[in-house]
């Protein structure tokens, strides 16, 4: 037996002053309150809390004739759900309960028979449907509409269920709220909600609200209306009506819903019911007002008059998002601050690249891992030369590989996107993709690549083969087939003021990571305030460069590597020359040669014929050198500081292109302070080493150009040891920066590059809360983050704290940076707006004393 609840304090009719809230009755009972605060037109409305909503669905229904007492009593009632999110969903709106025979005579008499049977009909099919939960197919026959329809869908309920459709508005109230009740608690939806970040938990609130028919002899009919574009943002009045009809319909209507405003494609609402129309836009304006929000507006016209049936706040795309943030600050509706805070940082990434429209039809043929976002169309490439072809010809096109080198550096660059079968999120081809502003998807393991071939076939078996149009959509993860129509960037004055006002509020340095000076001069468009990493290792992968590199490695001198070496000195000066004239006096922060020494050589027999032409040595040379210079785990191997310890003269060379280009850029601009770094230090003699030579070589080209400056030395922290020995580091250092890839590799034993085949399995199964190469892992990681920021100012309190790794642009990592006493993070160009934005809402919440989500 269901046990009755004679009085439920959970069940409050919505009056001004009524307790509730939307963490008790949910988003849409709240709203609806303040609409009637307003003196809108609301019809009557019950709302039910969301401890009687699961009360329901156990089986304890409240007192349902109370209910009904709080409307008139030949009322029809709609019940909608009310959750706490309205992103979270819930069952669909059922209208019309109360409709049965008697009723249907009586509006037979006062609104016709065709609107009649069309209450009644609407009704009985979204009962049978979504309440007794009948098959859709039992109704295929029935096709009719008016009172022959209406007949016709009765018998049809009957013989499904033997028995006539219910009577009793107490009987169908009771069937409807347990039907909506149950369908929220039930598996498919929980899952659902979940998916959308609500808690596996979320109560769900109903709300029972007095029908407008919306039908009737005079102007009667029902629409939406906003006043601004979803899509851009611009004000607008969008929305459309439709006569004669219930809820939502208009939207569905197509060319039968009028405009709302007169339009010469057709006719509008305010050439057939103008004081209706200005009445729509006056309660529109006022909800814009008070509620503080752009919202749509849910309306019914009965016999001309307005009433308000809902208001929900308007659907938007990112770029609309932030338009309407800062008109809605710059009418004095909300604060900036608050402004900043209404932005998702994650979500700017759409207006800094190029998307996959939302309407347009998506063929995916394959998914991956979203490693950089933004998305391309073009040709389908298989090779760096070809994609270097594709671009001369002025031909967009997709580089394929199964994994990128450094060598594929210059193909990248060519590309319109980059999609690799093996990786993570912080392989070589995300690290540069995110660099470039590249769209890249990685990791697309269930893509059978045949790169001999030049094709690849989709887990469905259809092949592709180069020249094939396909698109990347790297904020996805998703291969499309063909060229589907794109969104473009769009960074307006919108944005533009919304980021003045965000770098207002931060209290923590954002940088970018810059390899090029195009890299830095995106850096510059987008404010970063210096550059906390430049890789010079990819410099050395211009043709002209590589093969003087590999001259250098083949020489058996120190002599002979610093002759070779004098020539590509005047070419990494000039390099640094540009990144300091772009940057004008902020701050540059280059990391010496990093990777192992045989990446630089070629790992085909076709290419170690060419280099051995090129070098005039005989091809058995060549491979012995190769094969001499190979590593069982290279990333752990000879590279970094213990080049620079071991071979000084690559170092030596560097560190003079930075001091040289320091003077020169210096005349003719603001004074550069260089900032070199040393990277993957692990103990305090490696740094008392390379620091000697390069103070050396400070002094040395002062004293033959007769000028002086100044230059920072400190260590990339990459290691697990040197994090914990950052006291014995921190001494000899002006600053140390955590260079949290390998320092979460390390830490982990884990492949970057190859933790892209399980992580999935791993975040799923709960091994991980997410992925630590993409969200920086707090306990792990960001405990030797702790140590080494703490014990390293113990000794040298003046010692700048830095992350430059990919974490460095994820709002989550950029909280714990600020709560750690880091001074900036450094991340990919393309992030730094993502970043700024995240720091100053991090900055705004501890202001008013609150945590955004964005640091959970």
């Amino acid at each position: 037996m269901q046990k009755i609840a004679s009085e439920d304090p959970h069940v409050t009719l919505i009056t001004p002053t009524a307790p509730m809230s939307a963490g008790t009755h949910g988003g849409r009972a709240k709203c609806l309150q303040r609409l009637v605060r307003l003196e809108l037109p609301v019809p009557r409305t019950v709302a039910l809390s969301f401890d009687t909503v699961h009360a329901i669905a156990e089986g304890e229904m409240p007192d349902i004739e109370a209910i009904l007492r709080e409307f008139p009593e030949d009322a029809l009632l709609c019940v909608r759900p009310s959750s706490e999110d309205p992103d979270w969903g819930g069952p669909g709106a059922i209208l019309n309960v109360g409709m049965n025979d008697a009723r249907y005579v009586d509006f037979c008499d006062t609104l016709g028979q065709t609107a009649a049977a069309a209450l009644y009909q609407r009704f009985v099919q979204s009962y049978a449907l979504h309440v007794a939960r009948l098959d859709p197919d039992a109704f295929d026959e029935v096709v009719e509409d008016g009172p022959d329809g209406l007949t016709a869908l009765l018998h049809a309920y009957e013989d499904e269920t033997d028995e006539t459709f219910p009577q009793e508005p107490a009987e169908q109230l009771a069937a409807v709220l347990r039907s909506m009740a149950r369908a929220w608690e039930g598996t498919s939806a929980r899952l659902l909600r979940q998916a959308k970040g609500a808690p596996a938990d979320a109560g769900l609130g109903l709300v029972v609200q007095q029908m407008i028919p919306g039908l009737g002899q005079d102007e009667c009919g029902s629409g939406v209306l906003q006043l601004v574009d979803g899509t851009t943002g611009r004000p607008q009045i969008i929305g459309r009506y439709l006569s004669q009809s219930q809820g939502r319909d208009a939207l569905g209507a197509g060319a039968e819903a009028l405009y709302l405003e007169s339009d010469p494609r057709g006719p509008a609402l305010q050439d057939v019911a103008p004081e209706a129309f200005e009445a729509l836009q006056e309660h529109a304006g006022l909800m814009r007002r008070k509620l503080r929000e752009e919202m749509q507006v849910e309306f019914v016209i009965e016999n001309g008059r307005v009433h308000i049936l809902d208001g929900v706040r308007v659907t938007r795309s990112a770029r609309a998002a932030v338009r309407i943030a800062v008109r809605l600050a710059e009418d004095g509706i909300i604060t900036p601050q608050e402004a900043v805070m209404r932005i998702d940082p994650h979500a700017l990434n759409e207006l800094l690249h190029r998307q996959v429209d939302p309407e347009a039809a998506r063929d995916v043929i394959g998914n991956g891992i979203a490693a950089s976002p933004g998305a391309a169309s073009g040709k389908l490439v298989f090779t760096s030369a070809e994609a270097q072809a594709s671009a001369a010809r002025g031909e967009a096109c997709i580089l394929v590989r199964r994994e990128t080198s450094p060598e594929d550096i210059r193909g990248m660059h060519a590309a319109a996107a980059v999609l690799t079968e093996r990786g993570g999120m912080t392989s070589h081809a995300a690290v540069i993709g995110r660099g470039l502003g590249l769209p890249c998807i990685v990791g697309a393991s269930r893509i059978r690549l045949q790169s001999k071939k030049k094709q690849f076939t989709s887990p469905d078996g259809r092949v592709f083969r180069a020249g094939d149009v396909v698109t990347i959509d790297g904020s996805s993860g998703e291969v499309l087939a063909g060229e589907p129509a794109m969104l473009e960037a769009a960074l307006d004055d919108t944005f533009m003021t919304l980021m003045s006002w965000a770098d207002a509020e931060r209290d923590i340095g954002i940088r970018a990571n810059a390899d090029t000076p195009a890299d830095a001069q995106t850096a510059r468009n987008f404010a970063a305030q210096g550059i906390g990493l430049c890789r010079t290792e990819h410099m050395f992968f211009d043709p002209g460069r590589l093969t003087v590199m590999r001259e250098m490695i083949f020489a058996q001198t120190s002599e002979g590597r610093e002759a070779v070496l004098a020539r590509l000195l005047p070419m990494q000066r000039d390099d640094f020359v540009q990144l300091f004239r772009i940057m004008q006096g902020k701050p540059v922060c280059i990391r010496l040669f990093d990777p192992p020494l045989h990446e630089f050589l070629p790992a085909t027999r076709s290419g170690q014929r060419e280099l051995a032409e090129a070098l005039d040595i005989p091809v058995s040379d060549v491979t012995r050198r190769v094969e001499a210079m190979a590593e069982y785990n290279p990333m752990l191997g000879l590279r970094g500081v213990r080049l620079g310890v071991t071979v000084p003269e690559i170092y030596d060379m560097q560190a003079r292109a930075i001091f040289e280009a320091t003077l020169e850029a210096s005349r003719d601009g603001a004074a550069v302070v260089p900032e070199v770094m040393i990277p993957l230090v692990s103990a305090k003699r490696e740094v008392e080493l390379v620091k000697a030579r390069i103070d050396a070589v400070a002094a040395a080209v002062k004293s033959e150009k007769g000028e002086d400056f100044d230059y920072r030395l400190g260590v990339m922290v990459e290691t697990p040891r040197a994090a914990l020995r950052s006291a014995e580091i921190a001494p000899n250092s002006a600053f140390l920066s955590f260079g949290t890839n390998d320092l979460t590799q390390m830490t982990y034993g884990l492949s970057r590059d190859d933790a892209g085949r399980f992580m999935s399995a791993y975040v799923q199964q709960g091994v991980f809360l997410e992925d630590p190469f993409h969200v920086l892992d707090i306990e792990g990681v960001g405990e030797l983050l702790r140590l080494g920021a703490e014990r390293g100012r113990k000794v040298n309190p003046d010692v700048t704290l830095s992350v430059c790794g990919e974490h460095g642009g994820n709002p989550e990592s950029i909280a714990f940076c600020r709560e750690a006493g880091f001074d900036y993070v450094s991340c990919s160009p393309f992030r730094v707006p993502v970043a700024r934005l995240a720091a100053a809402q991090l900055a705004i919440a501890d202001q008013l004393g609150v945590r955004d989500s964005i640091s959970r």
